[in-house]
C-alpha cells in the first residue's frame, strides 16, 4: 500500500510539473528535437523531417502499481509558407491496470506526413492516434535517407527512460490545450490560426523553430 501511494505521489508530482510555464514546455520540446536529431544511427532521417508537414512533440510520464496512470504535454507545429508555425499546446492522459510496477518518462516526436494529419490537430479538439490518423513507427538512421514515401499519416518516434517496456501511442487521445494557448499568446486563439501561420510565432518560440530547422 505504501508503495502504491508512493507511485501515485510521483505521478501527481509529474502532472503538476506538466502544468509548468508554457515557455518551459516549448524549451523542453526544442531540447527533445535536438536529441532526436543527434542520436547515432537512431536519428530521425533528415528527409523525413524535410518533407514533414508538421510535428507533435511531447513527454509522457507513466507510473503504476497494479493500477497505472499516464499524463504528459507538449506542442504541435506546422510548416507554413513562412517557415514553422508557432506552437499549439497539446496534452494526453489516461489510466489502466495490470501487472505493471514502475515509472517511466517517454519523449515522443510525431511526424505529421500530410495535411490531413495537420488538419486533425488544427480542429482544436481531440485526436486519437490510430483512429483519426493512421500511425506507424518511423524509419530511423542513415539507411532510411531517401525513403520519403510515407507509409502512414503520421510517423511516431520515442525515447524512454524507466522501468516499463514502453509507452505506445496507439489509441492515445491527444487534446488541444486551449488555456495554455490563451496564456502563451495573450488572448483567445484557435489551433488552426496558430498552425496556419495566421498568428505570428511569439519570440519565445525561436529556440524551437531553430531546432526544427527548415
Amino acid at each position: 500500500m505504501k508503495r502504491l501511494l508512493f507511485i501515485l505521489a510521483i505521478l501527481s508530482l509529474a502532472l503538476v510539473n506538466a502544468g509548468a510555464a508554457e515557455q518551459d514546455t516549448v524549451n523542453h520540446c526544442a531540447a527533445i528535437i535536438r536529441e532526436f536529431r543527434q542520436m547515432p544511427e537512431r536519428a530521425i532521417p533528415r528527409d523525413v523531417l524535410r518533407h514533414a508537414r508538421g510535428l507533435a512533440i511531447m513527454s509522457v510520464f507513466k507510473a503504476g502499481f497494479i493500477f497505472s496512470g499516464k499524463g504528459g504535454q507538449g506542442v504541435v507545429v506546422a510548416r507554413t509558407g513562412h517557415g514553422w508555425s508557432g506552437p499549439s499546446f497539446i496534452a494526453t492522459g489516461g489510466a489502466g491496470w495490470g501487472l505493471q510496477i514502475g515509472a517511466q518518462v517517454t519523449d515522443f516526436v510525431i511526424v505529421l506526413n500530410n495535411y490531413d494529419a495537420v488538419r486533425a490537430f488544427s480542429r482544436g479538439g481531440n485526436v486519437t492516434i490510430g483512429a483519426d490518423v493512421s500511425a506507424a513507427a518511423g524509419p530511423v538512421g542513415r539507411t532510411a535517407e531517401g525513403a520519403v514515401t510515407p507509409a502512414a499519416a503520421v510517423y511516431t518516434y520515442s525515447k524512454s527512460r524507466g522501468l516499463f517496456a514502453g509507452v505506445s501511442l496507439e489509441g492515445a487521445v491527444i487534446g488541444t490545450q486551449r488555456e495554455s494557448n490563451f496564456r502563451y499568446y495573450g488572448g483567445p486563439v484557435r489551433a488552426d490560426e496558430i498552425l496556419s501561420g495566421m498568428i505570428p510565432p511569439p519570440p519565445g518560440a525561436a529556440p524551437l523553430r531553430r531546432a526544427l530547422g527548415r
